[in-house]
């Protein structure tokens, strides 16, 4: 027979709306914040898309033109964000695991996307992988152009979220013990093996959040990608581009529906990853 303490048992018994004046501040002040930041705003945003008829929403939803920009917007993210996967993870091993001249510098101008303006590197990249940019001139003999087509919406995607999955994970291989790869070593394990084996599982979480964090960089998007691109529709026209051309046009709710479209599409994806954040823990945990 289990003893129920007393004092929770009055708590039981109080009534909810008295136990709501006990709630802490730290609570008080979180809701509040994001009330006003987040609920209201995304509240605010369905309640001027349902203005529309549900036979305009859709036909709007669903237009050839809007269908092609959320083609380009979430394949190249998605794209941009797992390529970003994998060399951001090896770039954030080199920098934890190695020792080298520059090796600070190095570091630090990984966050230079964080802090450069968009509009900024957008020219930055549309110089550069032009024809006659440094890069784009070497491509260009190879029938390869990058910048005002779909691949240089990749690129600028790219760049903008390479920080993301650096930072996330950098912190968590600082504090994995090299005891558990050497002993994988000991016996008899490959480097290979260790890293697929033993490093890689704790690892998975981590990376999958880097690449959600750099996904929802990309979707949104806007500074870079619109120098970058040609913002030709059905080619390179990303949805972002599109809804600021539908208010241009003074038409606020057609801009709403896209964007009510862009964050449903998105919340499923991160729901998603996070789903598989959730299965990659308690695989490790066992």
């Amino acid at each position: 027979m289990t003893t129920v303490c007393p004092s929770v048992e009055v708590e039981r018994k109080t009534p909810f709306w008295k136990r709501l004046g006990r709630v802490p501040w730290t609570w008080r002040i979180t809701i509040a914040y994001l009330t006003v930041m987040l609920f209201i705003p995304i509240a605010a945003m369905f309640l001027k898309a349902s203005t529309e008829p549900p036979a305009r929403f859709w036909a709007i939803a669903t237009s050839e033109i809007a269908l092609s920009t959320y083609n380009v917007t979430f394949v190249t993210a998605i794209f941009a964000a797992l390529l970003n996967g994998v060399f951001g993870t090896l770039i954030a091993w080199v920098l934890v695991r190695y020792d080298f001249p520059l090796k600070r510098l190095i570091d630090a101008t990984v966050d230079l996307p964080f802090a450069l303006p968009t509009a900024v590197a957008g020219l930055t990249l549309a110089t550069v992988y032009s024809n006659n940019g440094w890069i784009g001139s070497l491509l260009a003999p190879l029938g390869i152009k990058v910048s005002f087509t779909r691949t240089g919406v990749a690129v600028a995607m790219i760049f903008i979220s390479l920080p993301f999955i650096v930072r996330t994970v950098q912190p968590v291989l600082q504090e994995m013990e090299h005891e558990i790869e050497e002993a994988a070593w000991c016996l008899g394990a490959s480097q290979w093996q260790t890293f697929w084996k033993v490093i890689l599982p704790p690892l998975f979480p981590t990376i999958l959040t880097g690449v959600a964090l750099g996904f929802s960089r990309a979707v949104g998007e806007y500074g870079s990608t619109v120098i970058i691109s040609s913002n030709t529709p059905f080619q390179d026209l990303i949805a972002p581009v599109l809804i600021f051309q539908r208010l241009e046009q003074y038409d606020y709710s057609g801009a709403t529906v896209i964007g009510i479209v862009l964050l449903s599409i998105s919340l499923v994806l991160l729901l998603a990853i996070n789903f598989l954040q959730a299965r990659a823990r308690r695989y490790d945990s066992r």
